[in-house]
């Protein structure tokens, strides 16, 4: 498969010839123009994902070809190039949404990576477009989220996302590189809690040939990589203290060096870290160093959990259903009503991401045109409540008596361990005490009669 589609368009045939041998050689789908006109006819008739634009044409400035481009196809990225570079067009081709502005001669490597980048970027927006369904919605605390995301996305502040897992802190990461001023430099991501310790400094800092046992050769480490771009520690607080102290240093010389080596490399990134640990805890258990937490976190996002923003549960499902439906290729259905109350009164321990599987299962089992309560996973529907509703005849009811036959389902899934059940809920043991008291449950379980 190749990975993208490119229109390179130059009235030079000697020009397009060579630009298509480069990129075919890289594994691209390409296709030449040698004209304006040429060129908007072929990204009619075809879906590209990258245009080459040279700026002078026999038929139409380069500048205004980009213009048109974006116009009808706005997820189209564009590197113009040309032989007569000057700072006034550059700032107009990206004002008019160029990913790079090349100026010839370049060799087949740096323009390789500039090419990759730009798609880099594309794939980036696309999956943070698609994605920001799981974190966007009309829930007041997603509307606070994303009003802050927007406010310090344009500047190269550090940000620390905190979140449990799957409430989509890596898309909010997405988001602050792809629409950053970054966004034509790399974004890196490494997870300290899938790489194993000993092998993580190596990963950050690279290595210099011979430096231990099996390093035949040089290798950058991953803030050499970032270079002008950003750097995603996903699950910072795994990262051994040793090296969170290592890391603070590099922040604050903005230098790296290789292990081994004696030479320090400037580096320039913008650190997003993140972490599914509540700071307080990993601070308090030395997990997180303090120097380091006040470094890292200039701008602090706290991604809500999704029994904080229940309203957007209804939102999340039907882009769900859509977007799996459209997957499996399934005919249209809906969602019973019971199946969405069922829904917004789980409590989801596993976030979003437990959400959008519990559709894609949903829609693979389900047999009829609406997506009813046996289509549901069983512990959604058991800790829900509605297995209890049905079972004792509970009325629908009101949200207060949602959150009562919440409480009692799992109470009953737990043996009335009020711990457990408070952790299946979300909640605080003393806040779980407080709603039993209001809602009239027992402390004891009630005998069952006979």
């Amino acid at each position: 498969m190749a990975k993208g589609r490119v229109l390179v368009i130059d009235d030079e045939e000697s020009i397009t010839e060579a630009l298509r041998t480069i990129l075919q050689s890289e594994g691209y789908h390409v296709k030449t123009a040698g004209s304006a006109n040429r060129a908007l006819q072929e990204a009619d008739r075809e879906q590209y994902d990258l245009a080459i634009v040279d700026l002078v044409l026999p038929d139409l400035d380069g500048i205004e070809l980009l213009k048109r481009l974006k116009e009808k196809h706005a997820g189209l990225e564009v590197v113009v190039v040309t032989a007569h570079g000057s700072i006034p067009a550059a700032v107009e081709a990206t004002k008019q949404g160029a990913f790079y502005f090349v100026e010839k001669p370049f060799t087949p490597e740096e323009f390789t990576v500039i090419i990759a980048r730009a798609l880099e970027r594309k794939t980036l927006l696309r999956l943070t477009h698609r994605g920001r369904a799981k974190v966007i919605g009309s829930s007041s605390p997603i509307k606070a989220l994303f009003e802050l995301i927007d406010m310090v996305v344009k500047s190269d502040a550090n940000v620390l996302i905190v979140g449990e897992s799957g409430t989509g802190k890596e898309l909010v990461a997405n988001a602050i590189h792809a629409e950053g001023a970054r966004t034509r430099g790399p974004f890196i991501k490494i997870n300290c809690a899938a790489l194993p310790k000993d092998l993580m400094e190596s990963e950050l800092f690279g290595y210099a040939k011979g430096a231990f046992t099996g390093a035949t050769g040089d290798k950058p480490g991953l803030f050499e990589e970032a270079h002008t771009g950003s750097l995603l520690l996903d699950e910072i607080a795994e990262m051994p203290a040793p090296l969170q102290a290592k890391l603070l240093r590099v922040l604050e010389e903005r230098e790296s060096r290789r292990l081994g080596s004696t030479k320090a490399v400037p580096v320039d990134f913008r650190l997003i870290s993140s972490t599914n640990r509540e700071v307080e805890t990993a601070l308090k258990d030395g997990l997180l160093r303090e120097d380091l937490y006040y470094r890292i976190s200039t701008v602090t996002l706290r991604v809500p959990p999704l029994r904080e923003r229940r309203d957007d549960i209804p939102l999340l499902a039907h882009a769900f259903l859509d977007r799996f439906l459209e997957k499996y290729r399934k005919e249209p259905k809906g969602l019973a009503p019971e199946a969405l109350r069922t829904l917004q009164a789980y409590a989801w321990p596993g976030n979003v991401r437990e959400l959008e599987n519990a559709i894609e299962r949903a829609i693979l089992v389900a047999q009829g045109k609406e997506i009813g309560i046996a289509d549901l996973p069983e512990a959604v529907v058991r800790g829900s409540g509605e297995s209890y509703r049905v079972s004792r005849g509970l009325p629908a009811g009101s949200l207060d008596e949602i959150e009562r036959v919440a409480i009692l389902q799992a109470l009953e899934a737990t043996g009335w361990n009020k711990q457990a059940a408070a952790q299946r809920l979300g909640l605080h043991r003393p806040t779980l005490y407080s709603k039993m008291r209001r809602h009239g449950i027992p402390v004891k379980p009630p005998r069952e009669s006979s």
